[in-house]
């Protein structure tokens, strides 16, 4: 039986930067992407076309950011997606590649971020589970300086996006992507865990980190849409949300304590 033909829309490099400037994405700004590329509908070019639309809606002052997670970089003792053999542990943990930020893919992002990974140019921070990419003139400012042993909080990208006025484009994802709220789980009371993962000069290491959970982010989102200014719009079939970063963070560490609070605790082996 044919495969019937796509239904649409048409979405083309030059409709990607229309749009978005139609959204209010301006020259010279700085932007947060969290993507879905099924989401906008037929792309001719696929994640290359949308991240030249991006960029030509930035401009060349502006800087595009991405997530750049790479959390296979873990204890398989978590793993659930799939799991592995409890027998296979050990030698999963003395083999597994260290974290290189010029070759280890991205996943769990899409293909948007890891083709922002590889554009010319672009620059990638330092932790190995938790990294972001940026391509443009704040690149560096952005990337610099990631800590080991912070994975989204104030020694991570997300804080310098805050201080430099960056804004969030959510292009077909949806708030459960939206990292600029696990800034304020550093910020409130949160459990501390024990994470691990491939030491940078060989070896396994474990590290303290304070714990991040997505649960709940939708609901997060939906009360600080209603309660706060957010361009809403779209581009190609997908549904696209833009707000500040330093709007997402303040709001998220006022709800969070109410609606999902988290008690301090030490580690435990969980991630």
């Amino acid at each position: 039986m044919p495969t019937p033909p796509p239904t649409g829309p048409l979405v083309t490099r030059d409709s990607v930067a229309a749009q978005l400037r139609l959204l209010g994405v301006e020259t010279g700004e700085i932007l947060l992407v969290h993507s879905s590329l099924s989401s906008l509908g037929w792309v001719n070019g696929g994640p290359v076309t949308v991240v030249q639309g991006l960029l030509d809606a930035l401009g060349p002052s502006g800087t595009l950011v991405v997530p750049a997670q790479s959390g296979d970089l873990s204890d398989p003792a978590v793993w659930g997606n799939p799991p592995v053999p409890e027998k296979w542990w050990d030698r999963i943990r003395a083999t597994m590649p260290p974290y290189d930020p010029l070759i280890t893919p991205t996943r769990g992002v899409g293909v948007i971020p890891e083709t922002v990974r590889t554009w010319p140019g672009a620059l990638r921070s330092a932790h190995p589970q938790t990294s972001f990419a940026a391509v443009g003139p704040h690149a560096r400012a952005i990337t610099d300086g990631h800590a080991s042993d912070c994975r989204l909080g104030e020694h991570s990208p997300l804080a310098r996006l805050e201080k430099l006025g960056a804004r969030v484009l959510l292009l077909g994802a949806g708030y459960d992507a939206c990292t600029s709220f696990h800034l304020a789980e550093y910020r409130i009371p949160a459990p501390r865990v024990a994470v691990g993962r491939p030491a940078p000069g060989g070896g396994w290491e474990t590290v303290i980190e304070v714990s991040i959970d997505s649960d709940r982010f939708d609901e997060l989102g939906y009360d600080f849409e209603r309660d706060r200014d957010v361009v809403r719009g779209r581009v190609g079939a997908a549904d696209v949300r833009l707000f500040p970063v330093a709007d997402a963070v303040a709001y998220a560490q006022r709800w969070l304590p109410v609606h999902r609070p988290r008690e301090e605790e030490f580690p435990y082996p969980h991630a």
